[in-house]
């Protein structure tokens, strides 16, 4: 058996739980209500304080990146530059090892809900890569109402299991159904409970920004802005967002409601910061968003190497066997396959290169003040960050490097690069050896592929 830490009294391990994992896309880091953010978040504040909140959760700075190392357990710069910035040609060789195909090979359920966005045709889908099911759009966004990506080749992307379907309703909506139906159907089969692997990839709340009308009236008799455009423009942010909130309460719900929340970790992130501003240019009648996410007091947002691109919202919740605690551990979404891995007992017949680390013991409580081993390397367009625990590089492709003590300045007001010659030089070579194992040119066979 693998060796949990169990907390409350009387608790018994468990080898292999259910793990939901639900990322959500483009949350900002004051979006929320455990930040005190401007949004009504009660279901995963609720989560939040009876768990353990994350408080250095590092991801990559745009979507597609950061579900590579989710699912992979490695940086995404190792599989080209497709894998490195938004794309909707396939990040992944066929036959990758990934999280899903992993924890099948234990006789895990494995389901995928959601946006995919590691290769938008049928053939690049979740099923190929270890989901036995998959739900949503094989695109990086859609409209919640039309469903429909930006004009062009993958305009029409709403599928299950890879062939092509059209639906009615809100695809947030939509895809909370899904997730619900599979945690209730699995709950419902007590005489030979098999272990599942529900992944659900919330589009909230990316462009196009929109919500039902009973989430805006939330927030009746509230003003967000004297501008007509940028109060309505925060209205439907604020909305999404409490509708995300909405559907992570239904899946707990469902857990509870099935006896199988106890025997569930609950693991929430989002794929990168918020972003301030934006327009829309999905096929529908969204409008634009001038008035969009708070990141403050993290410096930046979605999309830089700052904190507020890639430091997000997140928490692990597992109740019995996770205390209520908040975690000041440094944490990647790469860490996420090698951790699960050992906790459920699977060990890989060949080294899959992980650049993620075993985080369970930081995230459990029993090495919190430990030192990270190794410090975190995130690849962006625009250069490199090399993130420890104290410590954060940012070598850029274009001037100099820049170097802040996140202990002291954690929302990076002082450049200490000339004060700290040495730990830059330490910190660049990391940098270096690291981008000497990235990919650097596209897959032959994704040459002529549409971007």
């Amino acid at each position: 058996m693998v060796g949990l830490h169990a907390v409350s009294s009387g608790a018994e391990p468990i080898a292999r739980p259910n793990i939901l994992f639900i990322v959500a896309d483009d949350l900002g880091w004051s979006d929320v209500g455990w930040h005190g953010g401007f949004s009504k978040t009660p279901h995963l504040d609720r989560l939040v304080r009876e768990g353990v909140e994350l408080d250095r959760h590092y991801v990559q700075p745009v979507c597609t990146p950061t579900r590579v190392a989710l699912l992979t357990g490695r940086y995404p710069g190792r599989f080209g530059p497709q894998a490195v910035a938004p794309s909707n040609r396939r990040s992944l060789p066929p036959g990758t090892v990934t999280l899903a195909s992993a924890l099948e090979s234990l006789g895990y359920q494995t389901f995928q809900c959601g946006k995919w966005h590691l290769g938008s045709r049928p053939a690049w889908g979740p099923n190929h890569y270890g989901f036995d099911h998959s739900y949503g759009t094989l695109t990086g966004a859609a409209d919640p109402w039309t469903h429909k990506y930006r004009r062009g080749p993958y305009e029409d992307t709403w599928h299950r299991d890879g062939v092509r379907l059209d639906e009615e309703g809100n695809a947030t909506d939509l895809i909370t159904r899904e997730a619900e139906r599979r945690i209730r159907e699995a709950g419902g089969n007590a005489r030979e409970p098999q272990p599942w692997l529900l992944y659900v990839a919330f589009h909230a709340v990316h462009t196009p920004v929109d919500a039902p009308e009973r989430f805006k009236r939330l927030y009746d008799g509230v003003r967000f802005h004297d501008d007509p455009a940028k109060h309505d423009s925060r209205l439907r942010l604020a909305a999404m967002v409490s509708q995300l909130d909405d559907s992570v309460g239904r899946l707990v719900q469902a857990l509870d409601d099935t006896g199988q929340r106890r025997d569930t970790l609950i693991v929430f992130t989002s794929d990168n910061g918020g972003i301030e501003s934006l327009e829309n240019h999905y096929v529908g009648t969204v409008p634009d968003s001038p008035l969009n996410s708070e990141n403050d007091p993290l410096r930046g947002q979605k999309n830089s190497l700052w904190e507020g691109g890639m430091r997000v919202c997140a928490f692990a919740n597992w109740p019995g066997t996770l205390a209520p605690r908040k975690s000041a551990a440094v944490v990647h979404v790469a860490d996420w396959f090698p951790t699960l891995a050992r906790l459920v007992g699977f060990e890989p017949g060949a080294d899959l290169a992980w650049d993620g680390l075993d985080r369970w013991d930081a995230i459990a409580g029993a090495a919190d003040a430990a030192p990270r081993p190794k410090p975190v390397c995130i690849v962006h367009q625009t250069g490199r960050a090399v993130v420890g625990d104290r410590w954060k590089l940012i070598a850029r492709r274009q001037g100099p490097a820049m170097l802040f003590d996140l202990a002291a300045d954690p929302f990076e007001t002082t450049n200490l690069a000339e004060k700290h010659a040495d730990v830059v030089a330490a910190h660049l070579a990391i940098a270096e050896a690291d981008a000497a194992m990235d990919l650097t040119d596209l897959p032959a066979d994704l040459a002529d592929t549409p971007p």
